[in-house]
């Protein structure tokens, strides 16, 4: 009779066996499966050092911050970094800070940070670099910077003490330096008999002397004129007269900032006629900046690629920052020699107010890490911010992260992965290519930066109707309309905002009365 079931039944011993073999392996596969990191670091470096990243375009794409993260992750196997890249737009950052979505290291310049610090979006870094940095501790060398101090391993210290916010914290990490300069063709300047400029006069001649050879002088957009342009003419126009002006000095800060003025500043000398049409200094300022754009590129838009007409040979020169040196050494179809200068002063035979001080710096801090209330993340939202800073042991490992970033050997592979930056820590050399950067740094600061004192809104309006302007869509009173009542309009937003006391500024701007006396061009006080 047959047997329906005979070929199931043949299958038993095996599927039992089967399933004997796989009921083994299982605890087998648990307990070689991973456990789950304990801590998740999020950390965008910025576009400049983001793996996979081809420099201005140019040479092999870079692996420098993979390179760090993988010896780190090996030191700490229970923790794993997500290299992420995030904009370092300010719309961006507001609205991923406020909903609690940043990474937990992000790469941002402090003054931006500086208008946020009430809002506890940032954790101060002073207590971490006050301490030793254990990286270098556990090699056993005490001389070594960092040994006592994390501070210690910073070779700008100026510079990177210089970032202490104005409510007495430091918020940002300063791992290189940048700078800028006018690269010039320098090829065309020897066929054409051209000098480097000592003079404000001789940059406007020289600019003239190379629109007639038919040439573009000077390539620019928007930005660097709003920027770098107006910092270094108002710092030429007013420099004289901060000693009668300079109204807040921070021990600290002040070794190298040396007369930065802050937004309460700002808003003070504001309330008493400075920063409006009955201004003559700050009326110059912007008269400067219409007779240099006169010999730019006519489309100043931030977009235009200011950098392929000076390769090409139509921009004679460029205002670029020291990222650009990269790009043009390694360039093989690149036909001519080049070099950098930095701009020239303004001297008295310019105008009334320069006294033909050497321009300042308006570069410094290249990359500036700062860690967001991100890596709280393992504490009670509704706690004190001060408390969540002292129970978190996740912010512990996030500031770790920076810490070995920080070694010299980290640092370099970082940082001298190609030549664009200048290394802020002791013991990493400066590649040759950067040494004209290296010494504009020498310089002094500059007294204020204009587009990171105020909210989006104050920098936004400020671009649109300085590009107008130069364009010669609005004239200069009209422009001057329009940016008083900018000015006005954040000064009122910031005191409203953060309701600083201005009490101790008024008391020294009266305090300041003989300094100021005899000074020319001083606005008229609306209010005494």
């Amino acid at each position: 009779m047959p047997r329906p079931f005979a070929p199931v039944l043949r299958l038993v011993p095996r599927l039992i066996a089967l399933f004997w073999l796989i009921g083994g392996f299982i605890p087998l596969l648990q307990a070689q499966r991973p456990e789950p990191p304990r801590h998740v670091i999020r950390f965008s470096p910025g576009p400049q050092y983001f793996p996979g990243t081809v420099p201005q375009g140019v040479g092999a794409p870079l692996t420098g911050v993979s390179r760090v993260v993988a010896a780190f992750e090996k030191q700490f196997p229970d923790t794993k970094v997500e290299i992420v890249n995030t904009p370092v737009t300010r719309e961006y950052l507001v609205t991923q800070l406020s909903g609690g979505a940043a990474p937990d290291i992000v790469a941002v310049n402090v003054e931006d940070v500086w208008v946020d610090v009430q809002k506890n979006w940032y954790v101060p870094l002073d207590r971490f670099l006050a301490e030793p940095n254990p990286f270098v501790v556990v090699r056993g060398d005490p001389a070594a910077p960092g040994y006592r101090q994390w501070w210690d391993m910073f070779r700008y210290q100026a510079v990177t003490r210089g970032k202490q916010a104005p409510d007495g914290f430091n918020y940002c990490l300063s791992l290189d330096m940048v700078e800028t300069a006018i690269f010039y063709n320098k090829t065309f300047f020897k066929e054409h008999g051209l000098q480097t400029p000592e003079t404000w006069a001789e940059f406007i001649t020289l600019l003239q002397r190379i629109r007639t050879l038919g040439k573009t002088p000077l390539g620019v957009n928007i930005d660097m004129l709003a920027d770098w342009g107006q910092d270094l003419i108002f710092d030429q126009l007013y420099h004289g007269l901060l000693s009668g002006i300079d109204l807040a000095q921070d021990p600290e800060r002040e070794v190298y900032l040396q007369g930065y003025l802050d937004p309460d500043e700002i808003a003070v000398l504001h309330h008493h006629g400075f920063f409006t049409a009955q201004d003559p200094r700050y009326v110059e300022v912007w008269r400067r900046l219409h007779e240099l754009a006169r010999h730019c590129n006519r489309d100043l838009n931030p977009t235009t690629d200011i950098v392929r007409g000076f390769v090409s040979g139509q921009n004679v020169m460029i205002w670029n920052g020291s990222w650009l040196v990269g790009r043009l050494a390694a360039d093989p179809n690149l036909g001519f020699e080049w070099d950098v200068f930095y701009p020239p002063p303004l001297t008295s035979a310019d105008s009334p107010y320069a006294t033909g001080v050497p321009m300042c710096v308006i570069g410094g801090v290249g990359n500036q890490y700062e860690i967001t209330n991100s890596a709280l993340a393992d504490t009670d939202p509704a706690l004190p911010f001060a408390e969540r800073i002292e129970r978190s042991q996740r912010l512990r490992r996030v500031v770790a992260l920076l810490q070995f970033i920080c070694l010299p050997e980290n640092t370099a592979a970082i940082v001298n992965e190609f030549p664009g930056f200048i290394p802020n820590i002791n013991g990493v050399p400066v590649l040759h290519a950067l040494a004209p950067f290296e010494k504009i740094l020498e310089r002094r600061y500059t007294t204020t930066k204009w587009v990171y004192t105020f909210d989006l809104r104050f920098t936004d309006i400020l671009r649109r109707m300085l590009m107008l302007y130069l364009a010669d869509g609005i004239d200069l009173d009209g422009f001057l309309a329009w940016q008083e009542r900018n000015v006005s309009t954040a000064v009122a937003n910031y005191i409203r905002r953060k309701q600083p006391d201005l009490a101790p500024l008024e008391a020294t701007w009266r305090r300041l009365a003989p300094l100021r006396a005899g000074q020319p061009g001083l606005p008229a006080d609306p209010s005494p």
